[in-house]
């Protein structure tokens, strides 16, 4: 008895060993990957295929292939960054499809009549674009489209834009906010844009810093400390020097500019500390322009500031359902 038993048993385990690896084999082929769940939005899943056939993934593959070459999954740094930016691409997938899910819950976008028209035309100005039939053919092709599978794609978009001008629609700028912002950024508003041109010796420390002031306070070449003492040894041999730079958008680092700005031509800063470490900052050169009269920019500025509340607005409720939801993501599958 005890032997029937051990045998009923091996049998069992052996059916399941070969049941599990069955079942491992169809999930390796092609199509049961397409298939695989890579996240569920509330019950709703997206699938492997569909992240590969998003137009983002076949654009990110292209480009890695220019880069790599055709041969790139045997490249370590190729798969890995194709991981990483497959991972982006799915999180946006998520928030359209909550986006998209959102729109049928509060009953925007959902007039099939309205939104077809609206797809026509959008298709019609995109395929104007286009010289011929086949290049506009050609270029659906290119990104993974066919014209339904395009239009689909468009559907989307225009219910999720309609629904991200829902959320944001009671976004308001005061003219005080205006105002202020005119008042708080100045060099945004030029005639043209002001520039700089600076050099700078970078230290360790405070005391160090403060050594190498002293120094050249004494009278003796900022250029030649700068050579000598700066640990930035990317301009050291030149003398510390970093070339000429718009006050705004310059590249560097905020406190760096803040410090720069305020000295004369040929003044040299006390120490200024930044996350790099403390610098002597020498004014070479500088050009400024006046700020245009408030009224001349102010739409500008109201648009801009508009925008941006707007953008918060969409974040913010994003957000609230996103936290709301049931999001779930299968990592594994994603590669």
């Amino acid at each position: 008895m005890k032997r029937i038993k051990k045998l009923i048993t091996a049998a069992l385990l052996a059916t399941f060993v070969l049941s599990a690896t069955a079942c491992g084999m169809i999930e390796k082929t092609p199509e049961a990957i397409a298939k695989s769940a890579v996240a569920k939005v509330n019950g709703v899943k997206i699938t492997r295929g569909e992240l590969d056939a998003n137009p983002s993934t076949i654009q990110l593959i292209a480009t890695i292939e220019s880069y790599y070459g055709e041969d790139y999954q045997s490249n370590e740094d190729a798969m890995s960054y194709l991981k990483t930016q497959k991972t982006s691409i799915l999180q946006q997938m998520i928030t359209e499809e909550l986006v998209l899910q959102k729109a049928k819950e509060l009953n925007i976008g959902q007039d099939e009549a309205t939104v077809q028209k609206e797809i026509d035309a959008k298709y019609e100005e995109i395929k104007s674009g286009y010289a011929t039939e086949d290049e506009f053919a050609t270029a659906l092709s290119s990104s993974g489209f066919d014209t339904d599978s395009f239009k689909a794609y468009l559907k989307d978009q225009i219910i999720i834009e309609k629904v991200t001008t829902e959320i944001s629609k009671d976004a308001a700028v005061t003219d005080q906010e205006v105002q202020d912002y005119y008042d708080a950024n100045p060099y945004s508003y030029t005639e043209s844009p002001n520039t700089i041109h600076t050099a700078h010796i970078l230290l360790a420390t405070e005391d160090e810093a403060k050594a190498v002031k002293a120094r050249l306070d004494a009278g003796e070449d900022f250029a030649a400390v700068a050579k000598e003492k700066s640990t930035d040894t990317s301009n050291s041999e030149n003398g510390g020097d970093l070339g000429t730079v718009n006050y705004v958008d310059s590249g560097f680092d905020e406190t760096f500019m803040a410090a720069a700005i305020a000295l004369k031509a040929g003044e040299i800063s006390q120490p200024v500390q930044t996350t790099f470490g403390y610098h002597i900052i020498k004014c070479i050169e500088k050009t400024e322009y006046p700020v245009k009269a408030f009224d001349t920019v102010k739409a500008e500025i109201k648009q801009t500031l508009l925008d941006d509340a707007k953008s918060e607005a969409i974040t913010n409720k994003i957000t609230e359902w996103t936290d709301a939801a049931n999001i779930k993501t299968y990592e594994d599958n994603i590669m």
